[in-house]
């Protein structure tokens, strides 16, 4: 039997850790039945070969560019059938100038809200907050949030710009806060699917550390996001 491939793309901005967070996966991705191959570059995208022959891509790279050639690369890929998957910055804040990238994923980071100005230190805690990730009807029926409910987290609480394109499994609402300028509650997609072509796209919004990845119902989310975005789930 002919092994699946699964290609990891890491890099971006180190604040995300993503070679820790992408390393938690390998041995999951392994004995899932992939072969990994870990690139720190995306012009890996650019490779039609490659491309065609990899099942899932699974991408960790915050902000950073991406060239024409391999924004092209990728949309295509994935619109001929292979998984694409990920968490938090390294694919929702990704290419912010690539406007076919943004559309691909169906959501983009726009802003975590931040605690009481009297209570910020000047650090990456000014924005870890208490919320929730409150299951949709659709999550509690989809095989990547069974047997889960929802789930309390302390970490940066993800406001999403998003489409109708996406099945949302999982949301998270902003409330008001005389210290922030909106008048009422802001619900965000926390974990979406979306169909793009033959291909599937995975994203969940926390994942901000490792140690989020380690919460239980992250970690089981994010894997099992990755097996149903593989092309050998879709085909």
């Amino acid at each position: 039997m002919t092994a699946r491939k699964a290609l990891v793309v890491r890099g971006g901005w180190e604040g995300h850790s993503p070679v820790e967070a992408t390393e938690l996966f390998l041995p999951f991705l392994e004995a899932s039945g992939f072969d990994v191959r870990v690139e720190e570059s995306n012009e890996v995208y650019a490779d039609e070969e490659e491309m065609a022959a990899t099942d899932l891509v699974v991408q960790s790279v915050t902000m950073s560019e991406i060239s024409r050639e391999a924004s092209r690369g990728l949309r295509a890929a994935v619109e001929r059938g292979t998984g694409l998957a990920g968490w938090h910055g390294g694919i929702a804040d990704s290419y912010r100038n690539d406007a076919d990238y943004l559309q691909l994923i169906g959501g983009q980071f726009a802003t975590h809200p931040s605690k009481h100005p009297d209570q910020c230190a000047g650090d990456e805690t000014d924005n870890f907050l208490p919320y929730t990730v409150d299951l949709t009807g659709l999550g509690r029926s989809h095989a990547i949030m069974a047997g889960l409910d929802d789930f309390e987290l302390r970490t940066e609480q993800y406001w999403v710009l998003h489409d109708d394109l996406n099945d949302v499994l999982a949301t998270t609402t902003h409330p008001v806060q005389p210290y922030h300028p909106w008048h009422r509650p802001i619900t965000s997609p926390a974990v979406w699917t979306r169909l793009w072509g033959a291909g599937r796209v995975f994203v969940a919004t926390p994942g901000h550390s490792p140690d989020v990845l380690r919460d239980p119902n992250v970690r089981t989310i994010v894997e099992r996001g990755m097996l149903w975005a593989s092309r050998t789930e879709s085909a």
